[in-house]
């Protein structure tokens, strides 16, 4: 069986600068906090716990040390909580979040009542709302054409959550034009976000099955499934090869591996080693 990583798989630059903030973090002395997951990779956050760093989910649960800022960054009242709180901050955020955020601030800075193009409660969505707010917009989050509400009016502006298919956005931007609509339209996805879904889409079409390597708590690695499950039948999404069961393999002779924005190469190497070990 012959087995064919995607060309573009795994880490991207955000997660692992974060990633490599939070080790550097954990040489210190003194308890290291991030403030929600790092990133969304269950394995790789519990890889942290081990060596010391740790997860809170609000500024008052820590009393002293370190606290990272995760790679979906925050709200700018929580930055504030920061600064003030009189920790050490070390802001991971990645950059092309932070770039988001600022094309949020300067749509509604414009006078735009801003559309994010995301997934409502998402920690990076949530973001991107509260830096529009904070500059008096109104805001709107769709997570899809059918969620565009029919009261729009110019002028609007359009701000996207990083992981979200280009498609999706294409699509969004239709049905605001159906309404008579002309947006100003910030594209803030990722490029490595593309590069992974086109690779993925690309090898999928070409393989007996696929496997996708990532947290399901991932909205990057969940859009990689859904992109594999349309060009290949037999896909699988798992967090760790242990959830490889080889009797998905029995009569494939190519198989496909891509892995989430997320996924370091480790959790890749593993899966590659077991199922060319079939």
């Amino acid at each position: 069986m012959k087995v064919i990583r995607a060309k573009h798989a795994g880490a991207c630059y955000g997660v692992q600068r974060a990633l490599d903030m939070a080790l550097e973090s954990a040489k210190r002395q003194g308890p290291v906090y991030t403030l929600g997951p790092l990133i969304h990779n269950p394995g790789v956050v519990e890889d942290l716990a081990q060596r010391g760093v740790h997860v809170v989910e609000d500024v008052s649960a820590v009393d002293e040390g370190v606290i990272i800022i995760r790679s979906h960054g925050v709200t700018p009242d929580v930055r504030a909580m920061l600064d003030a709180s009189g920790l050490e901050v070390v802001d991971a955020t990645c950059p092309h979040v932070s770039r988001a955020q600022k094309a949020a601030a300067q749509l509604a800075r414009g006078g735009c009542r801003v559309v994010v193009v995301g997934e409502q409660g998402h920690p990076e969505v949530e973001g991107l709302m509260a830096c529009a707010r904070r500059e008096g917009a109104e805001v709107d989050v769709v997570s899809s054409p059918d969620d565009v509400p029919s009261d729009l009016f110019s002028p609007i502006g359009v701000v996207v959550q990083t992981t979200q298919r280009r498609e999706n956005l294409d699509a969004v931007l239709g049905q605001i034009e159906e309404n008579g609509i002309s947006p100003q339209v910030k594209n803030t996805i990722c490029t490595a976000t593309t590069h992974r879904q086109d690779a993925a889409k690309q090898l999928a079409g070409k393989v007996d099955a696929m496997v996708v390597i990532g947290g399901r708590n991932s909205s990057n690695t969940t859009r990689l499934a859904e992109i594999c499950s349309q060009e290949c039948t037999c896909s699988y999404h798992v967090e760790s090869v242990d959830e490889l069961d080889s009797a998905w393999f029995e009569s494939c002779d190519t198989v496909g591996v891509t892995a989430g924005a997320s996924t370091p190469d480790s959790q890749i190497d593993a899966v590659v080693g077991y199922l060319e070990s079939l």
